[in-house]
């Protein structure tokens, strides 16, 4: 078995050894309360601004956590802990159900980027020892809901380039047994945004 096989596992036995949400939300409460979230993310969990994820599609385990570590404190925004300051743990299980039962809109990549990319979500990077994207993520980037691993694919490039860059720089410490931060550290800008792009556009193979 090879090290990122190995890594895969490790990072598989930590995700499931979290905390999950013990109920499921109800989506059709949870809409009646995304008002205020639309502003950023989008009615429809589709956000415009690239700086500002989109959370349609994406799995109602891993949107609850972060609206859990917003409210918290494990996971640092100014804007997101005033969102999230009154919301009950039934308000955010209930978001979480509507935002994952959403249709995320296709990505696009830059094409001049898409090789390298391609080549470090699949692969990684040997050399430096920076695993492959697609031990957690997936193949086409759909993540692992029952691990609490987001869906990729789609994702606003430029959204996923900075959390990669707060992970290398430890302003965003919420990822499970530092998985992303070990990996992040080890990224140069190019391959951050080199895999951003290819992420971005997996939607569309």
């Amino acid at each position: 078995m090879n090290k990122y096989a190995l890594i895969a596992l490790a990072a598989l036995g930590l995700a499931l050894s979290a905390p999950v949400m013990a109920d499921a939300g109800d989506a059709t409460r949870g809409k009646g309360l995304s008002a205020s979230c639309a502003a950023c993310h989008g009615a429809d969990g589709n956000s415009v601004n690239p700086e500002w994820p989109k959370l349609a599609g994406q799995g109602e385990a891993y949107l609850f956590k972060q609206l859990v570590d917003y409210k918290e404190g494990r996971r640092q925004n100014v804007l997101m802990a005033g969102q999230v300051a009154n919301l009950s743990t039934q308000d955010m299980r209930d978001l979480a159900a509507f935002f994952a039962s959403q249709t995320i809109t296709p990505g696009t990549a830059d094409a001049s980027m898409v090789e390298l990319g391609e080549q470090i979500y699949r692969g990684g990077n040997a050399a430096t020892g920076v695993a492959a994207c697609i031990a957690c993520h997936g193949p086409n980037g759909q993540g692992n809901p029952a691990a609490m691993f987001p869906k990729v694919a789609g994702q606003h490039a430029k959204y996923n380039a900075d959390q990669l860059r707060y992970f290398r720089d430890e302003s965003r410490a919420n990822d499970n047994g530092r998985m992303m931060r070990n990996i992040a550290r080890r990224m140069t800008d190019a391959e951050i945004e080199a895999v951003s792009q290819y992420m971005a556009g997996l939607s569309r193979n």
